[in-house]
């Protein structure tokens, strides 16, 4: 059973809120952590987001300065909505080994709640990505009270529709994203309330 934690706002002298982001851990599962990410998580990222089999299924893996803008989006996505990816760690070692998280995707004109993950290569196969998933999506249902959640995931890619598929999400409908076909899988609030 994942355990939610709420980040903590700090007042800074002008007066301004700021979230501290010194391991501002998010969510904790049986095997893993979810923190927001820091700026020197790039290397232990670059590890996933710059595997050329990892992103087979994006147009091309990520060098030392598009991880670096992973990370900054990231950022960003915390201060602007109070979520976004998060760096996945694993407690049994601390290691940094990918990211899960939730954040807005535009899809067919409508602003989406999307699960995304990736995992580093060496610990496929092992459920960590839908454990990371499963506590996000109920994440999003209990703590941002969404009551649709998506996963974008490309026709071809069916590891990651598998996970998608054991996070009780089923295929929604088909769309284009960069002009590439995506199956847009969805889960709703009131499914998981059945489950």
């Amino acid at each position: 059973m994942e355990q939610i934690i709420v980040g903590v706002t700090f007042d800074e002298p002008d007066g301004e809120p700021e979230i501290e982001n010194q391991d501002m851990q998010i969510l904790e599962t049986s095997r893993l952590i979810l923190r927001e990410f820091r700026r020197d998580d790039a290397d232990a990222l670059a590890c996933v987001l710059s595997d050329p089999e990892t992103m087979r299924f994006y147009p091309a893996p990520l060098d030392q300065a598009g991880v670096e803008q992973w990370i900054e989006r990231n950022l960003r996505r915390y201060a602007d909505h109070g979520h976004g990816l998060w760096a996945m760690v694993l407690k049994s070692t601390g290691d940094m080994i990918g990211d899960c998280g939730l954040t807005f995707q535009n899809v067919d004109g409508v602003n989406e709640l999307e699960i995304g993950y990736h995992v580093r290569r060496d610990l496929w196969g092992q459920g960590l990505a839908t454990e990371a998933a499963r506590a996000c999506r109920d994440y999003g249902f209990s703590r941002l009270s969404a009551e649709r959640i998506i996963s974008l995931i490309r026709p071809e890619n069916v590891p990651s529709r598998r996970v998608a598929e054991k996070n009780g999400m089923k295929i929604w409908k088909e769309s284009m994203l960069k002009d590439l076909p995506y199956l847009v899988y969805c889960i709703r609030r009131e499914d998981t309330l059945t489950r």
